[in-house]
């Protein structure tokens, strides 16, 4: 037995290694391998076949699909072979089946690519023929034993197919009877005893023989029966059938209990001789008759299980009539059942394979998954339409009765990150059957947004005189992306201010955006400035934005207001004179002062601290003015001492004094006292000089300025450097300014003091205005524009100039 086992599998291999060729064609991989090999039995190199490298097997991740079938086979991921995993048995996995295949999947990743595979389990002789009794007793009349009588045999069964089932039947040698063997439509053999001699019962009342089954095997096996013929007296009438073939059709599923046909049989004997039951013939497989019951007195042949014509489309069933005669006598009739398929499988919709996400810049096409759909039912019942959801970006395609998922527009993970794709597979049965599933498909990130800034631009206010390290403002920005492709990072634009770097005066924190100070301002240096803020998200390629800042300084008073006019000193003391008979209300002299501050900081406030008379003289709290209250007296000293206090407005006020010596005289020059102090002053020499510079300095100022605009007006510009022209597209966030100077002269012709003007060339300039309160002339307005540093230095040295004059205004750029 082991020689022969040795020499079935050699010719196994040889066949093995002839099957084992793959056909592309058809998009399948085919492969044979017989049943009850032994795990790890190699079957084919589907690496090789599929034109796979080694490498490919791990990069591309080759695995099985989720057929049930699976399990009977693995993969080596190293070298690619395919070997059994377990053990396989034919009859169990195909039954009585002529072809025995399995179908599977093999799913390769990155490319996702789907290739078929079948594999052919390929019967062996493991299985022997097999009687249903070990003793088959048959009772015949002797009349009716003549010569050319057949009597029917049972059938053995062999669960092998093929050349492997029962090929013959052998008879022990007897000289009453042969073997003869019929072919039935469906392959079967069904043997028959053939009389060849005249029973004589007082010869001999029983005969014993042995029928054999062979099957196709090398070497065969074979299983035997005992056949015991008992010649029994005469009943020479066996039952008769209507018919001997009776077709009828019945529906699948059809109802247990249902009556399929009623089978009718008559005997021309008498009492026990003509009375018939029904059986169902030897050779009736077990499953049959769970199947269908048969009603032993009436012949009613009825459904007594699930008929499902996905199992089998037709059944042949052959029914003996008996009698009850000594000896029985009996007759066969032929049952075909053809069974009719309806609508009553819905389709299965299996998942194949599905990508954990898909890319928002996914080109449409690319395929996202496969699945396959199938319905046991057979013609339009077994056709299937599937549908997905309406108005997404997907589709589904048909290949090899196969479908994939595949995109069908743009996606946008910002809109729409996660997709629910519900596929509904519709039958043409009548009426149609469905089924549906739904699939969750995550659209993954890519960096296609920059980051945005909440705002345009931000303002951001701080006092002058700050610590180092204050916080200015916090900038925020926002990015649809996610993970690092929204994560961010805030950055200062490199640039210079006021010839400084911008590192120097502020730093931004990267990861939220604060904005702190470097070193403390000085708002008599810098009212205002504009940064640019970078923000920058972490994704590939990185995407950015910008947004401006400005910061403006706010003033506080720290400066004390300085007196111009006398200009105090430790060894000079200043004098005025005044004519002894001068009425009430004369002009003695005029305290000027200048407070750098702004606003209500530089507002000044004038007043006689202390004085020799306080009857003799006022001053004017907002000019400084100093005038007689009354005539002079007799009695009333030749010198008043005033002691002048100039203070602002400021939180704590701060103040400066100075003192004044008025000398009461018979007889004063007739040069007006405004030039008194000119010619008392100890830069008296030079002071010509300065107006004259000044002058100068402000018609140039002027002069460039007027052009500047005309250009740019020209050129139709709305702004440059954070500052507008008078084009007409002004944006409220940029400043612009013109120079108005105006002199003040005195009745004589000398310069009493200068106005210098800066006003917006349209509605759209931020005003900061310093409203002195003054007599004879007009407040002081001066726009000041972004990063024009050196304009302000020239403004203030002709206020400076200007205050020199008589002038006690203050001005305030922010």
């Amino acid at each position: 037995m082991d020689i022969s086992i040795s020499k079935l599998w050699e010719w196994q291999v040889l066949f093995l290694l002839f099957h084992c060729s793959w056909i592309w064609g058809s998009g399948q991989l085919r492969y044979s391998i017989t049943e009850e090999s032994e795990p790890g039995t190699f079957i084919g190199n589907v690496a090789q076949d599929l034109q796979l490298t080694i490498t490919d097997l791990s990069t591309r991740r080759v695995r099985f699909g989720a057929e049930k079938n699976s399990r009977y086979f693995a993969l080596d991921q190293d070298n690619g072979d395919l070997v059994v995993k377990e053990r396989l048995d034919r009859e169990s996995l195909c039954g009585s089946g002529v072809r025995c295949s399995l179908a599977l999947e093999i799913i390769t990743e990155q490319p996702l690519e789907l290739f078929g595979l079948e594999i052919e389990i390929l019967d062996i002789n493991d299985n022997s023929p097999k009687f249903s009794t070990n003793v088959q007793t048959i009772r015949i009349l002797e009349a009716l034993a003549s010569p050319g009588t057949r009597l029917l045999l049972e059938s053995a069964q062999d669960l092998d197919t093929g050349v492997y089932g029962v090929s013959q039947y052998m008879l022990s040698s007897s000289l009453y009877f042969t073997l003869s063997i019929k072919k039935r439509k469906d392959g079967t053999m069904s043997p028959e005893l053939i009389i060849e001699k005249t029973l004589d019962r007082e010869e001999q009342a029983s005969h014993k023989l042995l029928i054999t089954a062979v099957d196709g095997g090398k070497p065969p096996k074979s299983g035997s029966s005992e056949i015991n013929v008992i010649v029994l007296d005469f009943n020479d009438n066996a039952p008769i059938f209507d018919h001997s073939t009776y077709k009828v059709t019945l529906q699948e599923n059809t109802a247990p209990k249902t009556s399929i046909v009623k089978l009718n049989a008559s005997d021309l004997d008498e009492d026990l001789n003509g009375e018939i039951e029904y059986f169902f013939d030897y050779h009736t497989l077990d499953s049959v008759k769970q199947l269908f019951d048969l009603n032993q007195k009436t012949g009613d042949l009825s459904v007594n299980g699930v008929v499902d014509y996905e199992e089998a489309d037709f059944y042949e069933i052959s029914i003996r009539a008996k009698d009850k005669g000594i000896p029985e006598m009996d007759s066969r009739c032929l049952v075909i059942i053809e069974i009719e398929d309806i609508n009553d499988s819905s389709p299965v919709i299996s998942l194949t394979s599905l990508v954990n996400s898909v890319p928002e810049n996914a080109a449409a096409g690319t395929a996202v998954g496969f699945l396959s759909v199938k319905d046991e039912d057979s013609g339009k019942n077994g056709e299937v339409n599937l549908e997905l959801s309406p108005n997404l970006p997907f589709k589904v395609k048909q290949f090899n009765n196969r479908y994939s998922i595949i995109t069908d527009g743009l996606l946008d993970r910002e809109t729409v990150s996660q997709y629910t794709l519900k596929l509904i597979a519709t039958d043409l049965g009548s009426p149609p059957l469905s089924s549906e599933t739904s699939i969750i498909l995550n659209v993954s990130d890519i960096n296609d947004n920059s980051p945005r800034f909440s705002q345009q631009h931000f303002n951001a206010f701080i006092e002058e005189n700050n610590d180092p390290g204050s916080l200015l403002c916090k900038v925020s920005a926002v990015d649809l992306d996610e993970g690092l492709n929204s994560y961010l990072v805030y950055s200062l634009v490199d640039m210079e201010i006021e010839g400084s770097p911008v590192s120097s005066l502020v730093y931004i924190n990267a990861d939220n955006g604060n904005i702190y100070t470097q070193r403390s301002f000085d708002y008599e240096s810098t009212q205002v400035f504009q940064i640019t803020v970078k923000v920058e998200d972490s994704g590939s390629p990185r995407h950015s934005s910008t947004t401006n800042v400005f910061i403006f300084v706010q003033d506080i008073n720290d400066n004390v207001p300085k007196i111009l006019y006398p200009e105090p000193s430790r060894d000079y003391t200043a004098h005025q004179r005044i004519a002894k008979f001068a009425s009430s209300g004369v002009w003695v002299t005029k305290v000027s002062a200048l407070d750098s501050d702004s606003g209500r900081n530089a507002w000044l406030l004038y007043n006689i601290q202390d004085t020799t008379d306080p009857s003799l003289f006022q001053i004017s709290a907002h000019t400084g003015e100093i005038r007689s209250l009354r005539p002079f007296q007799e009695s009333d000293q030749v010198q008043q001492k005033l002691v002048i206090l100039v203070k602002d407005h400021g939180e704590p006020c701060l103040s400066s004094s100075v003192t004044i010596i008025v000398t009461v005289e018979d007889k004063v020059p007739e040069e007006h006292t405004s030039q008194t102090f000119l010619s008392n002053s100890p830069n008296k020499n030079n002071m010509t000089l300065y107006l004259i510079i000044s002058l100068v300095a402000i018609s140039v100022v002027s002069l460039v300025t007027f052009i500047i605009l005309i250009v740019r007006c020209l050129r139709k510009q709305s702004s440059y450097n954070g500052y507008l022209c008078c084009g007409t597209r002004p944006q409220p966030e940029y400043y612009t300014e013109q120079y108005q100077p105006t002199l003040h002269v005195n009745t004589d012709g000398t310069l009493k003091y200068m106005e210098v003007r800066m006003e917006p060339s349209g509605p759209q300039g931020q005003c900061y205005q310093a409203c002195f309160p003054s007599t004879n002339r007009q407040d002081f307005t001066l726009l000041r524009p972004l990063n024009f540093p050196t304009l302000r230095t020239t403004v203030n040295e002709t206020e400076i100039v200007s205050g020199i004059n008589g002038s006690n205004k203050a001005n305030q750029v922010r």
